[in-house]
């Protein structure tokens, strides 16, 4: 089977890229923005329409407050048929032991079109610890919803671990979370000690949350974990990780960092991964202000053992 040739990179300056194909067959797409100030949407008939389309400011931030900083990583979803936005935000720029203070919230857009409806703020999304929390993602999984996210606890080493519950709504948990991976592998710990970003995909008689590891830099990579379609995915034990990484950096096609991915498909049902990367590793100054990791797709394919092949980042070809 030959792999799509997509344009690479697809969007420039979009980090931490989600798509959502609606079953309109449009695509959507939101990610971080380099000034980290606003959320922006876009539309698109087609993977590759989505790299010229208009993008729409659907919320800034606030010039104070809770949510006045650092708006990390969007997601948007259909839940209970209105659309959701998850995405991280902060009071400031200050970091704290180490560590930015994000915390997790959420929108709800009732109307049809959610590049020009209008978008409710729902709050703030509580967990188990009030600590730094990012990267939420939901799925529909036998009947039940669940939320998956980074977050640090403070017993534990390192920026964040991942974590799943069940959801009583959008925007509120039900239960008690519990964590199904912590940064403990080498190349999980490079730079910092990382779990994030997760993306949730299932194939076969199995389900999968890829995940990033290690410092935003060519370091920055994805982990797999797996559990079968029918066990229980609230027990830690269910879920198998891989010992190595699964999409790395690829030095000769310069592809540094790859990583915070979702999944999409494209027009012929085929699985796609959706992705940022940079082209060049020297980085002046701190790589979160540095804004050239560029949204990147490509194929994603699956071995005889229905195990996902995420290959190797393309090299750039515009």
């Amino acid at each position: 089977m030959t792999a799509t040739r997509y344009p690479n990179p697809l969007i420039t300056q979009r980090a931490d890229p989600f798509i959502y194909r609606h079953d309109d067959g449009h695509y959507y797409f939101i990610a971080s923005v380099p000034e980290y100030d606003r959320l922006e949407l876009r539309r698109a008939p087609s993977l590759e329409a989505l790299a010229t389309a208009e993008p729409y400011i659907v919320w800034r931030k606030p010039e104070n407050g809770p949510m006045s900083a650092l708006i990390w990583a969007p997601e948007l979803h259909r839940v209970d048929g209105k659309w959701i936005i998850y995405f991280a935000a902060a009071p400031s720029k200050t970091i704290v032991d180490g560590l930015f203070q994000h915390r997790m919230y959420a929108l709800e857009c009732a109307e049809d079109d959610p590049l020009r409806g209008r978008w409710i703020e729902r709050g703030r999304i509580y967990t188990q610890f009030d600590s730094f929390s990012l990267d939420a993602t939901t799925f529909e999984h036998q009947g039940k919803r669940y939320y998956l996210w980074a977050q640090k606890d403070p017993a534990i080493r390192g920026n964040s671990n991942l974590y799943l519950c069940e959801m009583e709504n959008a925007w509120r948990l039900k239960g008690t979370p519990v964590m199904l991976s912590k940064p403990e592998l080498e190349w999980e710990t490079r730079g910092f000690w990382v779990n994030e970003g997760p993306a949730v995909i299932v194939h076969g008689e199995r389900i999968f949350i890829s995940y990033s590891a290690s410092a935003t830099d060519e370091n920055y990579c994805i982990g797999l974990l797996w559990a079968d379609i029918h066990s229980n995915l609230m027990n830690p034990a269910s879920w198998q990780k891989s010992p190595t990484p699964v999409f790395t950096t690829s030095w000769e096609n310069r592809q540094f960092g790859p990583g915070h991915n979702s999944f999409t498909v494209n027009a012929q049902g085929g699985d796609v991964l959706v992705y940022h990367a940079r082209n060049y590793t020297e980085i002046e100054g701190d790589p979160l202000y540095d804004p050239n990791r560029h949204t990147r797709i490509k194929d994603l394919e699956w071995d005889k053992q229905g195990m996902p092949v995420f290959g190797v980042p393309p090299a750039d070809n515009r």
